[in-house]
């Protein structure tokens, strides 16, 4: 019986495509393994990438991808507006099926591991495999950034769960285990950070809004707009509907609209069901009317 574990490593390049494509050409043309998406963004210069595989051949292609951005990405002279503090800034799995949550954590943990002893690349766990509950909000361990983390780590309630000291140019990587998230931005008609950051407050749960809601402002200069970029941690309990309405509420005290939304990478369609759903008042609805989900039964 084959196990099946989702990977969405976030790497801090999103501009170079000659870069992207090394990256991601690390996932291709590999026995057991399945590239299902990847997506950039050069405002934010960052890197999504969506695959999943048996559990032995998708660790060794996410190590050589790892490998590559070690020595393709130099964060001394990155610029973005995405938070990062390492070249690979965050690598989650996520059990498909056949895999247990205690035996992702034990894949991310082998992982965390090997990227030390391989690439001395230091390693936080978060969420399901964080050691202690205050380093389960990735937030908090990224808070300080790449420039912030040779200091940060040299308190003991910080310091790596594998490494001592932060690489020069790669940073430090956060490895976890988690369930599906969704990656939803909703973007604003103005280019006033300051606006987005306020609403961002209002719907994230760390300062009272929505309970599975992550969230930050960014600017997107090339489109002069600015955005509410959000992690959605659990779309079953806090579904993307809600919070989107919940920005356009916020955004009204400031005379601002949204103008549009994107998701990053890839969504289980039970989420885009749900919100569809939600808008267009259908009553009585069930997953099972869905013709492509009977169909992949």
């Amino acid at each position: 019986m084959k196990q099946i574990l989702q990977c969405i490593p976030n790497y801090s390049e999103g501009r170079d495509l000659d870069k992207v494509e090394k990256i991601v050409q690390s996932f291709r043309g590999k026995e057991g393994v399945k590239l299902l998406d990847y997506s950039r963004d050069e405002d934010h210069n960052r890197m999504v990438v969506t695959v999943v595989g048996e559990v032995n051949p998708l660790k060794e292609a996410v190590i050589d991808s790892v490998k590559t951005a070690i020595d393709l990405i130099d964060l001394t002279t990155h610029q973005g507006q995405h938070p990062r503090m390492g070249a690979v800034d965050v690598i989650p799995f996520v059990p498909i099926k056949n895999v247990t949550m205690d035996e992702a954590i034990q894949v991310a943990k082998e992982i965390g591991e090997r990227l030390w002893e391989t690439f001395q690349l230091p390693i936080f766990l978060y969420e399901k495999a964080a050691v202690a509950l205050h380093r389960e909000n990735l937030s908090a361990l990224r808070k300080g950034q790449f420039e912030g983390m040779f200091e940060k780590i040299r308190d003991p309630e910080w310091a790596p769960d594998y490494g001592q000291q932060v690489h020069p140019t790669a940073g430090i990587t956060a490895v976890g285990a988690r369930m599906p998230l969704v990656a939803f931005n909703v973007n604003l008609g103005t280019n006033d950070i300051d606006f987005a950051n306020e609403i961002a407050k209002k719907v994230r749960h760390i300062s009272g809004g929505l309970r599975y809601c992550k969230g930050i402002g960014i600017e997107l200069k090339d489109r002069g707009i600015v955005q509410v970029s959000m992690n959605m941690t659990d779309y079953n309990k806090t579904a993307l509907y809600r919070v989107f309405e919940l920005i356009r509420i916020e955004a009204r005290r400031y005379g601002v609209n949204i103008i549009g939304s994107e998701i990053i990478g890839m969504i289980p369609m039970e989420a885009l069901i749900d919100t569809a759903v939600y808008y267009l008042g259908v009553e009585n609805f069930s997953m099972d009317q869905v013709l492509e989900k009977r169909i992949m039964e």
